[in-house]
């Protein structure tokens, strides 16, 4: 398992870094950032997994997250792959919504996704590995964010390995996939047709079918322009609510689905996580 440094730099006393690889589980090249706080020689540190939304790159963190000085502040190491693999070969749509930039962290099953569009496998196995690996990475010590398309991502894969990540939050995230027209249109070409295939990669038919975590915090701007047809936050109200989660739903005036607002309230996130990975 071996990667190739793109770049490094020095940020908050830490080290800020971008490294590529060859996943065996895209067949493709793939990038990933991943920041690393300054630590005692010999220490281990709590993971934060950040997820992507359509159309981002591992990038879109990395240079507008303004997460550094919280995660060296709290000792946290902050982790962000790709949205989905990329290149020549590699399956496409016309459409922002679909195809390379839009993986939905999903193992597709249909063609002409099937080959490459392994996101699943790619974010809760070969990446952790990897990480494990070369980076100071306590892996008894692992929690998920992310931000819409990613907060989908972080929600399921939450939801699923509960015993892996002590704590989950979101960002304006797709919490019904299987309700929405984001979702329909992605899980319908890289699933099938068939509506059953999809719940395990709906947070609301998660919760709804018998999955469990302890808390989920859930920040919402109120003039974000996808919030009526696409996020639909309340449909996770009551999915907690009738399971008894304790979710923390903030609507946040006048913020939108950028990266303002994400940078505005990601110390709040990565203090609620570091809580939880003492």
């Amino acid at each position: 398992m071996t990667i190739e440094t793109v770049s490094k730099a020095r940020a908050c006393g830490g080290t800020q870094g971008v490294y590529t690889h060859a996943s065996s589980a895209t067949g493709t090249p793939m990038t990933f950032s991943v920041y690393v706080p300054p630590h005692d020689e010999g220490e281990t540190l709590p993971v934060v997994w950040y997820l992507s939304g359509l159309t981002c790159t591992h990038a879109n963190v990395t240079d507008k997250g303004d997460y550094r000085r919280a995660c060296a502040e709290l000792g946290l190491i902050l982790v962000a792959p790709d949205t989905s693999p990329r290149g020549d070969g590699v399956a496409d749509d016309p459409a922002y919504d679909m195809g390379q930039g839009a993986g939905f962290y999903v193992d597709a099953t249909q063609a002409p996704w099937t080959p490459h569009f392994r996101m699943w496998t790619y974010v809760t196995e070969e990446l952790p590995a990897l990480v494990g690996a070369h980076f100071p990475a306590d892996m008894t010590r692992q929690s998920i964010m992310g931000h819409s398309m990613g907060g989908h991502g972080a929600l399921t894969i939450g939801l699923t390995f509960a015993d892996r990540f002590r704590a989950m939050s979101a960002f304006a995230p797709i919490v019904a996939p299987g309700q929405v027209p984001w979702g329909e249109k992605a899980l319908g070409g890289y699933l099938g047709d068939d509506p059953a295939a999809w719940r395990a990669h709906d947070a609301v038919a998660l919760i709804e079918d018998g999955a469990r975590v302890p808390a989920l915090l859930v920040d919402q701007g109120d003039a974000d322009q996808f919030l009526a047809d696409q996020l639909q936050p309340q449909r996770l109200a009551d999915a907690c609510r009738a399971a008894g989660i304790d979710l923390t739903l903030r609507l946040q005036p006048g913020y939108d689905h950028s990266y303002y607002f994400i940078a505005t309230f990601m110390p709040d996130h990565l203090r609620w996580h570091a809580e939880r990975l003492r």
